[in-house]
């Protein structure tokens, strides 16, 4: 007998539906639900701890996305045959659910809380990316955990001009953009997404669509709620004490700190350490009027109210004065200066450097022995443009173990990556590998792996349809509706400020952004006015780019690998690659070139690669020669294979070879072939015919020697 859960159906606007369950799986969790649209399943759980560990004063949050192979009817690759690490895929899915989630649990909660998500069953026109955050908001709706959702994301694509909610995998193939974007009920929480170079105005519609069809699903979610409640009763938040406060020593730290936080804010140090080092100076100074037993017992809630004295100086420094930290006006892009070529081994490499953020950007050009392998439960693919994105310890002066690429660099690659790749030519017949390599950061280390990606692909050769720049903008409101828009932001400024919206481009239009909301209530038509101020600075570090390199290299680096094209009839393959592959490894070994073959179209398609044309010219010598037809009549340069008794064999064209009769070699009668010709001769002969019987090909060399002339 199964088990009777408690669901709730609902429907997009386009008719589809969607359907909310729980209580039917995983019951010991605080919260799980199932979200189902078409033949699409995913289970959401949510397990939060009754109590804080001790010294905790963050939120332990952990959201992990696993795509189950079996939820498509698949086995997963590797020796092991089973899900291990997840894949960057589902890391970029866990941090849009992350992002939506995290900013709406109470400030003072510190339980260790996990969130999974598992796809369990799975469409492959059903994209599973746009329901995670729907099943994960759901799941802990239906628990007791302390919440101030609920939320949700959904999918946005604009398809023939019109936009459409979580479109198909066929029809967003076709969309000129792909946006995610998170929402409560009221407010846009964060957006990410990769456009055709549509406009602000276009992004803002999109963002407003897409809000619509968040608030039906949070109804849904209020109303799965409501049945639970029907059946169960009142779900009761849990109660929890996980701060030690003390109002007293609160206000006595406000009162002593607030005016010399706002002094140095005031004094607008453009050097992060020195500014930063004159901020800590503040409450060192305060901790050393304490008395020892004081200090020691008090010196964590000192400086975390601290914390909260120069969030409230600096915002207020900068609503009232209009200006900021490093002196700079509120629209002002930090001085910026790039490099092309600075690594002479490398096929393309580019220097970006604004303002304290630096970026070394290095661009390898491979054929297709060197693609990407990409095998997802719904998707299997090979990707020609990679973008890696590495943040050493050392860029912000820490020191820290260098475990490989967080979620974090992750993330902050893909954005890139999904800036730059929608300005590559269709054209580009290498697969292509950018790192960047953050040296320096102080401020949108990503926006600076745009730049510096632009350009490095530009002196690699790489053809783009357009440059593109990228820019980080904050924002900082207070309660009274009084806002300032920064543009370039700091550091400093996106930890302390209400918005980290980045925004890449060409001088026509936007290809990517990711926004993150800090702050309830963002009206649109401040969204607008960060979008326009994004496209001045944005426009204004395309022209700091151009004064390095305007446009794409004429060629490659000399040392770049060269790939030359061509099409041969399906039927030649076999004979190019030869019997165990003799052939073309023989042509490889001779020239030095890779060469590449597969079947597509029903044609045979080939990559000659190699970094000097002489290697390229005597392969394509080599493979016209075997797909060329002979021609009865023809006259050929050949090569004597061998001699017999009867005359000789002679590979007249590549791969094929004719009898050369004794009675064909010269005018006058031979009785022997010794010492008329020997193996290796390079001699002219003359395709005369073709057996009919047997196929071979009869070559003559006497009829283009001169008859000699006969005795009178």
């Amino acid at each position: 007998m199964s088990q009777i859960g408690i669901s709730h159906t609902f429907s997009l606007a386009d008719g589809r539906e969607i359907t909310l369950e729980t209580g039917k799986l995983a019951k010991q969790a605080d919260g799980s639900v199932v979200v189902r649209m078409g033949n699409t399943m995913l289970l959401a759980t949510i397990v939060s701890n009754k109590d804080a560990k001790e010294g905790t004063d963050f939120l332990p949050l952990s959201v992990d996305y696993q795509e189950k192979f079996a939820a498509a009817g698949r086995f997963p690759g590797g020796f092991f045959k089973r899900e291990a690490r997840i894949s960057d895929y589902e890391v970029l899915i866990c941090r849009l659910v992350d992002r939506a989630l995290r900013p709406l649990f109470p400030d003072d909660y510190h339980s260790d809380t996990q969130v999974l998500i598992s796809l369990i069953s799975g469409d492959k026109n059903t994209m599973p990316d746009a329901l995670a955050c729907l099943a994960a908001s759901a799941a802990i709706s239906v628990s007791d955990i302390p919440f101030n959702g609920p939320v949700s994301e959904v999918r946005v694509g604009k398809i023939d001009g019109k936009l459409v909610i979580n479109p198909s995998v066929e029809d967003l193939a076709k969309s000129s953009l792909d946006m995610i974007i998170a929402a409560s009920a009221k407010d846009i929480m964060m957006v990410e997404g990769e456009m055709n170079e549509i406009s602000e105005a276009e992004m803002l519609e999109a963002i407003k669509f897409g809000h619509e069809a968040i608030k039906l699903e949070i109804n849904a979610i209020n109303a799965l709620v409501a049945k639970v409640e029907a059946v169960k009763g009142k779900i009761v938040k849990r109660e929890y004490c996980h701060e030690t406060n003390d109002a007293e020593l609160e206000a006595r730290v406000h009162k002593a700190l607030y005016d010399k936080a706002y002094a140095v804010a005031k004094l607008q140090n453009p050097n992060k350490k020195e500014r930063g080092a004159a901020f800590k100076a503040v409450v060192s100074e305060f901790l050393g009027t304490l008395g020892e037993e004081e200090r020691k017992s008090k010196e964590s809630l000192v400086k975390k109210y601290y914390h909260d004295v120069e969030y409230d100086a600096v915002r207020r420094f900068v609503l009232d004065e209009r200006a900021r930290l490093d002196g700079r006006k509120t629209d002002q892009i930090r001085p910026i200066w790039s490099e092309v070529g600075y690594l002479p081994s490398a096929h393309g490499s580019a220097i970006f450097t604004r303002g304290e953020t630096q970026s070394l950007t290095s661009v390898t050009l491979g054929t297709k022995l060197d693609l990407q392998s990409i095998d997802r439960a719904l998707y299997q693919g090979q990707n020609n443009f990679m973008l890696h994105y590495n943040f050493p310890a050392f860029s912000t002066g820490e020191v820290k173990p260098n475990r490989g690429p967080g979620r974090r660099e992750v993330g902050h690659g893909n954005l890139a990556e999904r800036a730059l790749r929608k300005v590559l030519s269709p054209e580009n017949p290498y697969t292509v590998r950018v790192v960047s390599d953050i040296l320096e950061s102080n401020g949108s280390s990503s926006m600076a792996t745009v730049c510096a990606g632009t350009l490095a692909l530009m002196d690699a050769g790489v053809k783009i349809t357009k440059p593109v720049s990228g820019i980080a903008m904050g924002l900082i409101t207070d309660d009274k509706g009084k806002y300032a828009i920064l543009s370039d932001i700091l550091g400093d400024e996106d930890h302390l400020g209400d918005m980290d919206f980045k925004v890449t481009g060409t001088k026509d239009g936007i290809t990517a952004c990711q926004m993150d909301l800090k702050v309830d209530g963002l009206p649109y038509e401040v969204m607008a006015e960060a979008l326009e101020q994004a496209k001045k600075g944005r426009l204004h570090i395309l022209g700091e780019m151009a004064k390095t390199i305007t446009t794409t290299n004429e060629d490659y680096k000399p040392h770049a690998p060269r790939i030359v094209k061509m099409v041969i009839p399906k039927e030649f393959i076999g004979a190019i690659i030869g019997p165990g592959g003799k052939i073309i490894q023989e042509m490889q070994r001779e020239t030095g070139a890779i060469i590449v073959i597969e079947e597509k179209d029903n044609q045979g398609h080939i990559d000659i690669v190699a970094s000097n044309s002489e290697a390229i010219n005597a392969v394509l010598a080599k493979i016209k020669g075997i797909v060329a037809q002979p021609e009865v009549g023809e006259v050929y340069e050949g090569k004597v294979k061998s001699i017999m008794p009867f005359g000789a064999f002679v590979e007249f064209m590549s791969g094929k070879d004719g009898l050369l009769h004794i009675s064909e070699v010269e005018h006058r009668r031979l009785d022997s072939m010794e010492g008329v010709l020997k193996e290796g001769d390079k001699i002219q002969v003359k395709l005369i015919g073709l057996d009919p019987k047997t196929g071979k090909f009869k070559l003559s060399r006497k009829v283009l020697l001169p008859k000699p002339e006969t005795a009178q």
